[in-house]
C-alpha cells in the first residue's frame, strides 16, 4: 500500500546551489528513506513540517562517504555524498555509525542502478575539486566506484557465547540501558551482551563492548546467566526464612514491598511480595504471596514465575516484573531487605521530587477548569506563569501511586505532550502541575470550532499528537487512554496529549491489565476489550479513533449504540465509516489503525511518515 520505511532521522544538509553565487549555507532536516525515495523536510515547531526535496531511488548514480581534511562549519561532523540527475547532495552525520547506517542502506536500495565506474572521494569547493584539482564539476571522478554494500564487505560480528574469554572473564547481559554519568563510564544497551573484565568492586563494574570498548556501568545493571550471587541487588535476602519474610514485608505494607530469597528447596529461589488483595483466608486481609521461582531444563530463558515470561537470568526476571505483573498478584514495586552491616548500599538514582517539589506558598488557585478520574483541575499561577493543577482527593489514590504517577510524568519530556512543572506533596491534597493550555480540551475545540476547520488543521491535530505519541511509543511507554479529550490546544492551535493517569512502562511493549480496570469501550482494540491486554498497537487503534473524532469535529464514535452493541460490532469486524471531511487516504490511514491483528497495525512511527504526505487542501 505504501513505500516501507527504511530509514529516518534528524541529518544536515548543505545547500546544493544549483544557481550561480547562491548562497552557501547547512540546514538541519528530517529526512526519510524509504524504498522509492530520498525525502527531507523542514521540521517547525508546533507545525507540519515541510518537504524541502526528495530524490527518487532510481536516479541516483552513487553514494560514498566524503573524505575531506577541511573543517566542517556545521555540528554534524561527518559528510555523505549522493550524486543524481547530475547534482550532488551533501549530507552530514552525527557519528561515524550513523553515517555507515545510511551510506550502506542506500547503496543496497540503489546496488542495480546505472552506476558510475568513478567518483570523486573529497568536495567541490571554490570552483574546483579538492581530490583531483579539476575545474569541471561533472567532470569524470578520479577513484574507483565500488557499489557493493558495505554491509556485504562487512565482517561478521563476532558471538559473545563463541569468545573463550580467561578464566576470570564471563559473559554478561545488560538488564536495562546505562547512560555514562562519569569519565570512565561505558553505555550499554538492554539484553546486548558483554565481556566482564573486574567484579572487584560491588557498586560498578568494569566491562567490555564488542567493538573493543571498556568502561564501567552500575553492577546492578548487568547480570550473568549462571549467576548465583545477587547480593547486590537491595532485594535479595540469602538466609532468610518464609516465616521471617512475611513478617518483613507485612510491616512494610506497601503494595507490592518485595523480596528474593533462597527457597527452602536446594538450588532454588522465592519471590515473595506483599499485596493489599485479599487472600483466600477466612478474615480475608492483605497477605503476602509466595512465588517460587521455577526453571525450564535445557533452555535458553529457563527462569519463570508465570510459564508465559521466561528469562535468562533471575535479576532479568526481577526487572520485568518490577513493570509488569504478568502473572503475580501485583507488580513488585519496593525492595525490601533485613538490615544487614556488611551490605553496601546499591546504586540508587535521585529522588526525582528533589527538585520538583514546589512551595504550596507560591502556588495560588484561581478557576476550576475540570473534573478527572482523581480529583480537580484548577486553573492557577505560580511564580506568576499561568498553570494548570492536577489536584488529587482524598482516597483516590496513595501517596506511593501518586509519586508512581508523577515519576512517569518526570521521564517524560516532548514538545507534543503536556508539561509537567513539579509536584506539591507538603499540603493536602496533593497536586500536579502543568503547563496552561489555553484552548481547553481538543474535543471541546472541535466542537467548538465545527465547520470553521481547515484541511489542513484538521491533518494537522493528527499530526501533533501522533508526534507525541510516536516518543511514547519510541520510551517505552503506553498511553492506554488516548482520546480527544485527553488531548489538549495551547492558544497557538498545537495539540498536545495529556492525562497520564493511566500509563505505564512496559519492557516488551505488552501489558495485561490487573483485575477490575477501567477502560474506554469505544476507544479500545479487540484484544483490550477481549482480554485486558495493552501495547502501543493498542494505542495505534485508539489514534485511529482520534483521528476519525478530529475529521467528524468532535462526534462520539459509534454514537447510536451503546457500549455492548460497540463490543459486538467491532467482534463481527465491523468499523466506525469515513467522516465527510476526511480524505479517503486519511481513511485508508485508519482502517490500517484497526486491523484485527496488532502485529498488522503500524507503529506511530510508520504514520508519522505517511501523514505529512496526505492530502491538506
Amino acid at each position: 500500500m505504501f513505500p516501507r520505511v527504511i530509514l529516518n532521522g534528524i541529518l544536515i544538509k548543505k545547500s546544493q546551489q544549483k544557481k550561480i553565487g547562491s548562497p552557501e549555507n547547512y540546514k538541519e532536516r528530517f529526512f526519510v528513506l524509504d524504498t522509492k525515495e530520498l525525502k527531507y523536510s523542514e521540521c517547525r515547531p508546533g507545525k507540519k513540517p515541510v518537504l524541502k526535496g526528495s530524490v527518487e531511488l532510481n536516479k541516483i548514480k552513487f553514494v560514498e562517504v566524503v573524505n575531506t581534511e577541511l573543517p566542517i562549519p556545521c555540528n554534524f561532523k561527518f559528510p555523505f555524498q549522493i550524486f543524481y540527475d547530475n547534482y550532488y547532495l551533501y549530507i552530514f552525520a552525527p557519528d561515524n555509525n550513523c553515517r555507515q547506517q545510511w551510506v550502506t542502506a542506500l547503496k543496497e536500495e540503489t546496488q542495480c542502478n546505472d552506476t558510475v565506474t568513478k567518483y570523486h572521494p573529497d568536495m567541490w569547493m571554490e570552483g574546483k575539486w579538492r581530490c583531483c584539482q579539476q575545474t569541471e564539476k561533472l567532470a569524470l571522478g578520479c577513484t574507483e566506484y565500488d557499489h557493493t554494500t558495505l554491509a556485504s564487505k562487512k565482517p561478521p560480528m563476532p558471538n559473545p557465547e563463541m569468545i573463550q574469554p580467561h578464566t576470570d572473564m564471563r559473559v554478561v547481559t545488560a538488564i536495562q540501558d546505562f547512560t555514562p554519568t562519569e569519565i570512565g563510564d561505558l553505555q550499554i544497551k538492554k539484553d546486548q551482551k558483554y565481556i566482564l573484565l573486574d567484579d572487584s568492586d560491588l557498586d560498578r563494574w568494569l566491562v567490555q563492548d564488542l567493538e573493543g570498548k571498556t568502561g564501567l556501568v552500575p553492577s546492578t545493571y548487568v547480570a550473568g546467566k549462571f549467576e548465583t550471587n545477587f547480593s547486590r541487588f537491595e532485594w535479595f535476602n540469602n538466609d532468610i526464612k518464609s516465616d521471617e519474610a512475611t513478617q518483613l514485608l507485612s510491616k512494610e505494607a506497601k503494595e507490592g514491598a518485595f523480596m528474593v530469597r533462597r527457597s527452602s528447596r536446594p538450588g532454588q529461589y522465592t519471590v515473595s511480595v506483599f499485596s493489599n488483595v485479599p487472600g483466600a483466608n477466612a478474615e480475608r486481609k492483605p497477605n503476602v504471596r509466595h512465588y517460587l521461582i521455577r526453571q525450564k531444563l535445557n533452555s535458553e530463558a529457563p527462569f519463570y514465575v508465570a510459564e508465559k515470561k521466561s528469562f535468562s537470568t533471575i535479576p532479568e526476571l526481577v526487572h520485568y516484573h518490577q513493570h509488569d505483573c504478568a502473572g503475580m498478584v501485583t507488580r513488585l514495586r519496593h525492595p525490601v531487605s533485613r538490615p544487614l552491616s556488611d551490605r553496601r548500599p546499591s546504586i540508587v538514582p535521585d529522588d526525582p521530587f528533589e527538585d520538583r517539589e514546589m512551595n504550596p506558598l507560591e502556588l495560588k488557585l484561581e478557576e476550576k477548569l475540570g473534573c478527572g478520574q482523581f480529583g480537580l483541575v484548577m486553573g492557577g499561577t505560580w511564580r506568576d506563569k499561568k498553570v494548570a493543577v492536577k489536584m488529587i482527593k482524598e482516597g483516590a489514590m496513595s501517596e506511593e501511586e501518586f509519586k508512581e504517577e508523577a515519576k512517569v510524568m518526570m521521564k517524560l519530556s516532548h514538545c507534543k505532550l503536556v508539561q509537567l512543572y513539579g509536584v506539591c506533596t507538603q499540603r493536602s491534597p496533593m497536586c500536579m502541575v502543568f503547563e496552561f493550555m489555553e484552548q481547553g480540551a481538543l474535543l471541546d475545540y472541535l466542537r467548538v470550532k465545527k465547520g470553521d476547520l481547515s484541511q489542513e488543521a484538521l491533518l494537522g491535530m493528527c499530526l501533533d499528537v501522533c508526534e507525541g505519541m510516536n516518543y511514547l511509543e519510541s520510551s517505552n511507554y503506553l498511553h492506554r487512554d488516548l482520546a480527544a479529550r485527553n488531548c489538549l490546544v495551547s492558544k497557538d492551535n498545537v495539540v498536545k496529549v495529556a492525562d497520564f493517569g493511566m500509563a505505564r512502562f512496559v519492557l516488551d511493549n505488552d501489558y495485561t491489565s490487573s483485575q477490575n480496570s477501567k477502560f474506554p469501550i469505544r476507544w479500545s482494540a479487540p484484544e483490550v476489550i477481549r482480554y485486558g491486554k495493552y501495547s502501543s498497537k493498542a494505542d495505534v487503534w485508539s489514534f485511529g479513533v482520534l483521528m476519525w473524532e478530529v475529521y467528524s469535529e468532535g462526534r462520539l464514535p459509534y454514537e447510536k449504540q451503546n457500549n455492548m452493541e460497540v463490543v459486538n460490532s467491532v467482534n463481527r469486524g465491523q468499523r466506525l465509516p469515513k467522516p465527510d471531511l476526511a480524505p479517503e487516504d486519511v481513511h485508508v490511514l485508519m482502517k490500517w489503525c484497526w486491523k484485527e491483528k496488532p502485529e498488522d497495525r503500524p507503529t506511530f512511527a510508520q504514520l508519522l511518515h505517511q501523514l505529512p504526505s496526505l492530502p491538506n487542501e
